[in-house]
């Protein structure tokens, strides 16, 4: 099979996975609820129509492929070790999360976008918190504009990205479209939840966007 065969078949993957989130992503961090704090309003984090373009001087080559292996954001004292795979759930379309019950402090990283620093969006999960409390993003609120999310690969490498912009949304507005379509450069997703608690869950979903700058 070609490359050009291959990752035609690979995007097609990807749109058919965009349009099963597109289902019931409103669900897909569900998982996020404890008796953790809520988080407080942020002035600098809002809802928009688009992300931020990036800046033209910020972009970095895109890489080749490789699974991501962990996570640090020194801004909020997350120094993941490990990545876990997410999928979509093809009964209910609904993503996956990391699992409660073990990886409450590993993010995830879902397997049919691209991976991190490659062209196109690849997009990261990770806990605000659990039913057992605080989890990996419990500082998320310490994050701010032009922070870096660096992303070690097993290549080696580690992909760096710069926070463009913070989006804090209720679940049942969540910006499928914007969040998962395919862009043109090496960009990031890091979702968590935010907002108070609703039977047992966060009601919002905190959304970074970022781009590759290292």
């Amino acid at each position: 099979m070609t490359r050009t065969r291959t990752r035609t078949l690979a995007t097609a993957r990807r749109a058919v996975a965009v349009a099963a989130l597109a289902v019931a992503v409103t669900g897909a961090l569900a998982a996020c609820g404890a008796s953790g704090p809520e988080l407080p309003p942020d002035p600098k984090v809002g809802s928009t129509a688009a992300a931020a373009a990036p800046a033209a001087d910020t972009g970095a080559p895109a890489l080749p492929p490789s699974k991501p292996t962990g996570m640090k954001i020194d801004a909020a004292g997350v120094d993941a070790k490990k990545m876990v795979d997410l999928s979509v759930d093809p009964a209910t379309g609904e993503l996956g999360v990391p699992d409660a019950d073990t990886d409450a402090d590993t993010p995830g990283w879902w397997t049919e976008g691209v991976t991190p620093g490659e062209k196109g969006v690849s997009v990261l999960v990770a806990h605000f918190d659990t039913k057992y409390g605080p989890a990996l993003m419990k500082d998320v609120k310490k994050i701010k504009l032009g922070d870096l999310v660096e992303v070690p690969r097993e290549d080696g490498k580690t992909a760096k990205f710069k926070i463009r912009e913070i989006e804090d949304v209720n679940k049942k507005d969540f910006p499928t479209d914007k969040v998962y379509g395919d862009t043109t450069r090496p960009e990031l997703r890091l979702l968590t939840c935010g907002g108070g608690l609703k039977d047992g869950h966060r009601t919002n979903n905190v959304i970074f966007y970022a781009d590759l700058v290292a």
